[in-house]
């Protein structure tokens, strides 16, 4: 039995049986375990095995982990909106692709509300923290400051200063983020538009990540 969310009800921690002794398998069969279990442990040699095996085990992993985050939205239910928060994700990328933009800003379309549910208050600043090593400074300005900027448009809403955008008005990322907002953001949880399926944007998502990440 599920809650109105999709939840399972919460069992006590005492009840549920611990996993099974075992190391997890490697990644690749020319790969090798360290034999320390602490990191306080580790030496030259251990760090060597680590050093040179975790980029083949990112690499391919983050687009790919990005992309099931996003898919574990494909059959929520809305909360009032006439789309849920993963076709309006679909929307805003289909507008952005339609409307000629850059591979970067598509992706960022796709997933500016990737945290939407898990990190809802700060979802803005999650988008940013995942995609800045692969995007511009005024991007990551664009995901971390867009849920002030929406509060323009959202017109009776109590509790909320549709003029909290004018704080940061005279930044170089003020107008780039303000048409992200009008023309990707408010405008698209419309179930009649055409929007391209996840799979459009698949290879998108993995070039981006690719991508040398900035430091």
């Amino acid at each position: 039995m599920t809650d109105a969310a999709g939840i399972k009800p919460r069992v006590k921690i005492d009840e549920v049986p611990p996993l099974d002794k075992a190391r997890s398998p490697l990644g690749d069969p020319t790969w090798r375990y360290v034999s320390a279990t602490q990191l306080e442990d580790l030496r030259a040699p251990d760090w060597a095995i680590i050093d040179a095996q975790r980029p083949r085990f990112i690499k391919g992993r983050a687009a790919r982990d990005a992309l099931a985050l996003l898919e574990t939205q494909r059959d929520d239910p809305s909360f009032g909106y006439q789309t849920n928060m993963y076709r309006h994700c679909l929307e805003s990328a289909s507008r952005a692709w339609r409307d000629g933009a850059d591979e970067e800003f598509i992706v960022i379309c796709l997933l500016h509300d990737i945290g939407y549910t898990i990190a809802n208050p700060t979802h803005g600043e999650f988008a940013a923290a995942l995609l800045r090593p692969f995007t511009s400074e005024a991007h990551t300005w664009m995901l971390r400051h867009h849920q002030a900027f929406q509060a323009y448009h959202c017109h009776d809403l109590p509790g909320h200063d549709r003029m909290k955008r004018e704080a940061y008005r005279g930044h170089p990322s003020f107008e780039l983020t303000a048409r992200f907002i009008e023309r990707y953001d408010q405008n698209t949880t419309n179930p009649n538009y055409d929007t391209l399926p996840v799979q459009a944007f698949e290879p998108l998502v993995h070039r981006l990540f690719d991508r040398e990440p900035r430091l």
